[in-house]
């Protein structure tokens, strides 16, 4: 293992990924307590203090294991996630789907703002490359968290979407999944189906939405 590789790429990478996490969790506290549910307020979590947001295993030591473990072919971690009594909810099932939208459209917004940046870097005459890779780098991880946590399955983003969008009946059958979503979406991820039938076609149509929605910054940086 090249630890100064791992070195640089820890640099690169740290800002964006705190930035991602930190605003993804804040926003869903945020449009919680917005709908009527102050739990993640109370709890002190509608912060952008990222060690509020922090998980010690999941941010930080599962992804520095499956670095070295697959010389950093593949990377998986999880925030601490933000309390929400969904019954508090004023509208619970209607609410809770913009709850669960928050956290990803955070993410979306803030890989449209480093693109932006990279753009503002590049007409400026930035040639550095470690601030350019690094506005890549926040592309790629808020683009990958966007994909992901809109996958549709308790208990991510996506599946409390499904549950607030599906019929009651149906609704309940998808959320009794929750309890052991968790692993079910690690064997489809370590399967590969979550990358190949998900991740792969729902980032290229995000990137292309980026494309477009950049082209105007492009036009005037470029």
């Amino acid at each position: 293992m090249d630890i100064a590789h791992l070195i640089q790429t820890i640099a690169l990478y740290a800002l964006p990924v705190l930035f991602a996490i930190t605003v993804h969790e804040a926003a869903h506290g945020y449009v919680a307590r917005h709908f009527g549910d102050n739990t993640a307020y109370v709890l002190g979590r509608v912060t952008l203090n990222p060690l509020k947001h922090i998980d010690p295993m999941g941010t930080i030591l599962m992804p520095l294991l499956l670095y070295f473990a697959t010389s950093g072919a593949f990377l998986f971690g999880y925030a601490k996630p933000v309390p929400v009594r969904f019954g508090n909810l004023r509208n619970p099932k209607r609410d809770m789907i913009w709850v669960a939208l928050a956290g990803p459209a955070a993410n979306f917004i803030q890989a449209l703002l480093w693109g932006v940046l990279l753009f503002v870097l590049k007409g400026s005459g930035v040639s550095e490359p470690f601030f350019l890779q690094m506005a890549q780098g926040g592309v790629l991880v808020n683009v990958v968290m966007f994909a992901f946590n809109l996958f549709p399955l308790p208990p991510l983003d996506g599946g409390r979407i499904l549950v607030g969008l599906l019929p009651y009946r149906q609704a309940e059958f998808v959320s009794r999944v929750e309890p052991w979503g968790f692993f079910i979406v690690m064997g489809l991820v370590i399967a590969g189906v979550v990358s190949s039938l998900w991740m792969r076609p729902l980032m290229a149509l995000t990137y292309g939405l980026l494309d477009l929605l950049l082209t105007p910054v492009a036009m005037l940086f470029g």
